[in-house]
């Protein structure tokens, strides 16, 4: 089955053969659906701050900056924005003379209001000697969007979202998502030093451009703010990426007899997580950024769920040291396990018949876990993958966020509770990296392998199936303290087509 050939790949990209064999299994077998108790809602594994609330978190997050906290915001940035001009690739594959879906005339329609419509312009006048409007004007629209995608033009098509010009600045200037990332984590994520640490997970090919863009923007920004950006950037590694297989589950080969490798989704990123050396790692899509003048309600309540954060740690931190020390009392073991169960909304009914040392041990094993908090937006759409209470390998329930494709669509029980979902996810967290001790947790440790999606591609025309590892967010987290804190839905504006970039969220 592993040919010579394959083995040199595989060590090439540090993948073993047993690993190979573990993925065709779990091809063979699937991975199971979760068992949900319910939907996370407003007082049932969701926290709605107070007024109170709100401002002991807002000066609990500024105690730690002004202690020298080690922050650190972190950043997937490196998938290409090819998904986000879908449309517009079908539109040039099907030749039109003219716009005919309502994306498209929205596109032409409005297309002066892009940011990116003085380097399309120019673009235009570069390959065809005539302006958009022009263009436009000679029904010659396939050629507007060839300019915007396509390599001979902005390329924008095979570039990665962080590049793209998303927003309109002062005087004529742009911002790119990248530019606002690096903004925003000056309004929050400062140290004491006024050190902004940041950083961006990249593809190798734009690693390059990321670099040049930073040095060019960083010390316009540090003079705005008055801080001093320190950027990092890594990479998806090889070893994490999966292999593919034919729908009978035996393994693709292209036209050269080749494997196939393909990234493993955002959940190879955890790998990338772990290399970080900070207490507390903001997580948060590059996608979703706003132009400064909406961003105050961001800011607020990234400060507002840092803080939370660190008030959940403090308590953690003192439980296990009590604990450490042996034999706490009765009462104390009873009111841990309460902050577990409302705090944490960590529940085991085999608690209930544990013995004093079987129930410290078992609090203990809770608690030394990483800790996140969960941004959770209302639903205003559709319902599906989001914030729910599910039940672990070890009896206990707890928060985790689902992606619809984890619950079972024929369990009529489990779909009215999807279908009933309040919430949904909008990728807002803030986690807390080290234990009680002040080491960094393995968390590679902590990661539910049962997790993973098995998802139908195509490749050369051939049908192939993909595995993702389990999410970073969803599986990759799903044993570590969690918290749901509802944010609004202000703080939520991604970028998932251009014509999103036409809300007025990003004018």
């Amino acid at each position: 089955m592993i040919t010579s050939d394959d083995k040199k790949l595989l060590e090439k990209k540090g993948i073993t053969e047993e690993t190979i064999e573990q993925q065709i299994q779990r091809f063979q077998t699937g991975f199971p659906f979760l068992r949900i108790e319910c939907a996370a809602t407003q007082g049932n594994g969701i926290k709605v701050l107070s007024k109170k609330d709100f401002t002991q978190c807002l000066d609990r997050w500024r105690d730690f900056q002004n202690s020298g906290g080690s922050i650190l915001k972190f950043v997937p940035a490196s998938g290409a924005a090819s998904r986000m001009f879908k449309n517009l690739f079908a539109f040039i594959s099907d030749n039109k003379p003219a716009p005919e879906t309502d994306f498209e005339k929205q596109f032409f329609a409005q297309i002066d209001n892009f940011a990116f419509v003085e380097s399309l312009n120019a673009a235009c006048n570069s390959l065809y000697g005539m302006t958009i409007h022009q263009l436009i004007d000679a029904g010659r629209y396939v050629d507007v969007v060839k300019a915007l995608l396509l390599p001979e033009g902005l390329n924008y098509g095979a570039m990665p979202k962080a590049l793209l010009k998303f927003h309109k600045a002062v005087a004529k200037a742009t911002r790119t998502p990248l530019e606002e990332h690096l903004e925003e984590g000056a309004q929050y994520a400062a140290n004491n030093r006024r050190n902004v640490n940041i950083h961006f997970t990249v593809s190798p090919e734009h690693r390059a451009a990321f670099k040049k863009l930073i040095e060019k923007q960083a010390p316009k920004l540090e003079k705005v703010w008055g801080v001093k950006f320190h950027v990092t950037m890594s990479e998806q590694l090889e070893k994490t990426d999966t292999i593919a297989v034919n729908l009978d589950n035996t393994l693709y080969r292209d036209e050269n007899g080749q494997l196939l490798f393909r990234p493993a989704g955002h959940g190879a990123l955890i790998e990338n997580l772990n290399e970080i050396d900070a207490q507390v790692v903001f997580i948060k899509n590059i996608d979703n950024v706003v132009p400064s003048r909406l961003r105050a309600e961001t800011v607020r309540y990234k400060k507002a769920i840092g803080g939370y954060l660190l008030m959940l740690q403090q308590r953690i931190a003192g439980y296990l040291k009590t604990l450490e020390q042996g034999s706490p009392s009765p009462k104390h073991l009873n009111s841990m396990l309460q902050f577990l169960e409302t705090a944490l909304c960590t529940r085991n009914e085999a608690t209930a018949q544990m013995d004093e040392q079987q129930l410290a041990e078992y609090l203990f094993k809770k608690f030394n876990r990483p800790i996140r908090v969960c941004g959770m937006v209302k639903n205003e759409g559709e319902p599906g993958g989001g914030p729910y209470l599910a039940y672990n390998a070890d009896g206990s329930c707890s928060p985790q966020i689902l992606e619809a494709a984890q619950i079972d669509s024929s369990n009529q029980h489990d779909m009215e509770i999807m279908q009933g979902g309040t919430h949904f996810n909008p990728v807002d967290l803030v986690c807390y990296l080290h234990d009680y001790k002040g080491n960094r947790f393995n968390l590679k440790d902590y990661v539910d392998p049962e997790t993973g999606l098995i998802s139908n591609k195509s490749t050369g025309g051939v049908e192939i199936k993909a595995l993702e590892l389990p999410g970073l967010w969803n599986g990759s987290m799903s044993d570590w303290n969690t918290a749901f804190v509802e944010v609004p839905a202000a703080t939520f504006n991604p970028v998932k087509t251009v014509n999103d970039l036409l809300r007025k969220q990003h004018q």
